[in-house]
């Protein structure tokens, strides 16, 4: 009964992180560019009272021995890479990555970081940047008297400026993906930044190399589906209570042995 009141609290605390990832996925549902995550379980230990296979008499075996678990944990929160939704906006800085990759971008530091987000802005020197101000890897300046920005499929911006109606092409974004992109560090503000999970970046252009292409005038939306979140939180919560009603039962067989006393 001891055994039971510890493996169900194990229980209980796999889905509260269960539910907190959960919680976590429905808050994002409007992020763009985010993606998801679930918990993943695994059983604990197993305190063996009789192994399967020991032997009872000669040529006799135990067939499958007396294993008595101990709980569940939750052993990881990958991140699942599916394509998010379109949402068509327009804006000639807003760009979606149709397939595989990352945009890089720069951090104070001098670290390259990693975004789905592609709501990109100019900021006051004329330079592409994230909303949060970090600079598009490699750096991109939009001339002053652009009248028009054109950025293509496999990646080349360009601009149309007063007198030149052909455009000049200005400079090359570049993608990078990863062999395991659910092993990226997350840090925040839609960057992720690589890790010995995640392998060092494969860098190139959009189109090549297995790298997605990208859209102009398009925002990729987060890959939460509402209502699969609902019924995750459903069975969280319907599995927390079942092993509450574990603990509850376990005390009350206890209760009962301290209970009992000599006629």
């Amino acid at each position: 009964m001891i055994r039971a009141l510890w493996s169900s609290a194990t229980g209980m605390k796999a889905q509260q992180t269960n539910l907190d990832v959960v919680a976590n996925n429905l808050a994002n549902v409007n992020t763009t560019g985010f993606k998801k995550q679930r918990a993943d379980f695994e059983d604990l230990m197993y305190q063996v009272d009789r192994e399967p296979g020991a032997p009872v008499d000669p040529g006799s075996t135990v067939p499958t021995g007396v294993q008595i678990g101990l709980g569940s944990r939750v052993v990881g929160t990958p991140r699942l890479m599916s394509q998010g939704a379109v949402k068509i906006t327009d804006n000639p800085l807003d760009l979606m990555i149709s397939g595989d990759g990352f945009f890089q971008v720069t951090l104070p530091d001098g670290s390259v970081a990693y975004t789905r987000n592609g709501a990109f802005k100019v900021d006051g020197e004329g330079q592409i940047v994230t909303t949060d101000g970090y600079l598009l890897e490699p750096a991109i300046t939009i001339p002053e008297d652009a009248e028009e920005i054109m950025i293509s499929e496999n990646g080349v911006v360009s601009v149309k400026v007063q007198g030149d109606p052909q455009g000049q092409e200005i400079g090359q974004i570049e993608l990078a993906r990863f062999i395991n992109p659910a092993g990226l560090l997350a840090k925040g503000n839609s960057l992720f930044v690589e890790t010995d999970a995640s392998g060092p970046p494969i860098v190139g252009n959009p189109g090549e190399e297995g790298l997605g292409s990208l859209v102009q005038g398009a925002l990729e939306m987060s890959n939460v589906q509402v209502v699969d979140e609902m019924v995750n939180m459903i069975e969280a919560q319907r599995a927390y209570e079942a092993s509450s009603k574990a603990v509850q039962t376990a005390d009350d067989l206890l209760a009962i042995a301290n209970s009992m006393k000599k006629g």
